[in-house]
């Protein structure tokens, strides 16, 4: 899931300086999960919006924030409302802030949420990055364990020379990730790979901007 916090005030106000009235859309996924575009931190925005002067023309979790077409039929509802607010607040991920971006190309879109990392929810509101979205997974040769996010340096064959009573150098909070690794494979008789060096990683394979059209594969297949 994409992890998000909430902006510093100031800086959402002053995006919003220009805008006497807005519409708040949210998400029912991540951005629910992380505490930051539910429909309570919604209520909540309005009410902080309302007391600063401004008028919040209708607020909407959509469903998937991210899925644009999703997102533009479950906002026909809201024609009138969305006709007549000055711009869109998106309380979601940055992949949320670019739909309605495309959905919106004559209003003014911002963001009230940071965007952080791709990550793991280990207890309510509490989060690890575990994926680093690479292009090229290397979980298989590590033990299910990601050294490119779990290791502050990204080593791909480790550990370094900085680990200390299974601790990363960078951080006493921060267990090693190949120590982590070394563990793991030693409990599932794994070793062997241990032994492997690794080759420098591929970072072609995560160009900026990437696409993927699954549907072609599907037709592949289908044939």
């Amino acid at each position: 899931m994409i992890i998000t916090k909430k902006r510093e005030h100031n800086d959402l106000m002053e995006n919003i300086k220009n805008c006497n009235s807005l519409f708040l859309l949210g998400c029912s996924e991540c951005a629910t999960l992380c505490g930051t575009g539910g429909e309570p931190e919604l209520r909540a925005m309005k009410e902080m919006l309302e007391a600063e002067g401004k008028r919040v023309t209708g607020t909407f979790v959509s469903k998937t924030g991210c899925q644009v077409l999703g997102t533009k039929v479950e906002l026909k509802q809201f024609k009138d409302a969305l006709a007549e607010t000055d711009c869109i607040l998106v309380m979601s991920c940055g992949a949320g802030t670019q739909t309605a971006v495309e959905l919106f190309q004559d209003k003014p879109v911002y963001p009230a949420n940071d965007s952080l990392f791709l990550g793991n929810m280990t207890r309510i509101q509490m989060f690890d990055e575990r994926c680093s979205l690479c292009g090229k997974c290397i979980l298989d040769k590590t033990g299910g364990i990601c050294p490119v996010t779990a290791c502050p340096k990204g080593l791909l064959n480790g550990p370094c020379g900085g680990t200390n009573n299974g601790k990363c150098e960078v951080s006493a909070d921060i267990e090693c990730a190949w120590v982590r690794i070394y563990n793991r494979l030693k409990r599932l008789d794994q070793l062997e790979d241990m032994k492997r060096i690794a080759e420098p990683k591929d970072w072609s394979a995560h160009k900026k901007p990437m696409s993927l059209n699954a549907r072609e594969k599907k037709e592949e297949v289908e044939k």
